[in-house]
């Protein structure tokens, strides 16, 4: 027979193995002394799409894909089917001496209207460069107040070819739209913000600002192309684009967990607000890209390293990039 202290026991017993497995268990938030920022923001999924995705929905009447080319040779030797081009100098111009500046709002909806995107649309977004100018237009379109209906082809036009997946070089017909559009001026900073921004990082802590740039730009071991100055903004991470995609050969994102991490090296984490550059707003736009897809809170410093170098700001360089 089972007396009741046996029965206690056998209860307390339990109760402790409970507590140890809960203590143990991956989902606990004790396990391996996690903390709360390892898990990060919720990433936006919806930012990026699949070759196999967008092979399933490229007849939808909603999805509009949008090829980011320098040259019309790149669109013309062979593009997703149906898709429409869009001129990189149609959204990123020469303003103030300074290559690859936002021109106004108004020259912005037009170049995308002329491309059929509407209020409705899903636009799916590749491009030259590994994704490079796909990430610019992304930012365009997020300063338009569209970012939310905009999203990028994972491996672009490489991965899709890869897969002998079809191409067209037909030229589709496009009806022209009328966009509604919100700006979203906070994505963008100038100079004078940039500044700004870095005299109040020192009393708020939480404010991470990365160059997009190759690391021996970073460092001033190089120098960028006709800037005035070798090195970065002073107390700069570096994130150098490309190391956000697993290969040249195969340019899909890496893993989240990956990306999280080289962010997180960089002094990104919960609640940081992030600030890309790199030598004109082309690079960046792709650390821009990944941070918001992350689930951070970004802009980017579009004049970037050539007007900053230009008035003669500090700069500061390093025996090696990163932090």
């Amino acid at each position: 027979m089972i007396t009741s202290e046996a029965i206690e026991y056998i209860l307390d017993a339990v109760l402790v193995m409970a507590v140890l497995m809960a203590v143990i268990s991956p989902a606990s938030p004790l396990h391996g002394m996690q903390h709360k920022d390892d898990v990060g923001p919720r990433v936006r999924s919806e930012m990026v799409v699949s070759t196999a995705w967008l092979a399933k929905h490229l007849r939808d009447t909603d999805v509009v894909v949008l090829c980011i080319g320098e040259s019309k040779d790149f669109y013309r030797s062979g593009h997703v089917p149906g898709a429409r081009m869009v001129a990189l100098d149609e959204i990123a111009v020469m303003r103030n001496g300074i290559p690859h500046e936002l021109p106004d709002a108004q020259i912005l909806k037009q170049a995308f209207e002329r491309a059929g995107v509407s209020n409705a649309s899903r636009v799916i977004l590749y491009g030259e460069r590994y994704g490079q100018l796909a990430a610019r237009a992304y930012f365009t379109l997020d300063y338009l107040g569209l970012g939310n209906r905009a999203a990028l082809l994972d491996g672009g036009l490489e991965k899709w070819k890869a897969e002998r997946r079809p191409l067209s070089t037909d030229v589709p017909p496009v009806t022209p739209t009328n966009l509604q559009i919100m700006l979203n001026p906070a994505v963008v900073l100038g100079t004078a913000e940039m500044r700004g921004l870095l005299r109040k990082r020192a009393n708020s802590g939480n404010l991470t600002v990365i160059d997009a740039r190759p690391p021996d730009e970073f460092s001033g071991e190089r120098w960028s192309k006709e800037v005035s100055k070798a090195g970065h903004i002073p107390d700069a991470a570096n994130v150098y684009w490309m190391d956000n995609l697993v290969s040249a050969e195969n340019p899909v994102l890496k893993p989240v967990s990956e990306l999280r991490a080289i962010y997180r090296r960089a002094g990104v984490g919960n609640g940081t607000r992030v600030v890309t550059y790199c030598r004109t707003g082309m690079q960046s736009s792709f650390d821009y890209f990944v941070a918001k897809y992350l689930g951070y809170q970004v802009s980017m410093y579009d004049a970037s390293f050539y007007e900053w170098s230009r008035e003669g700001r500090p700069v500061e360089k390093s025996a090696s990039a990163g932090k």
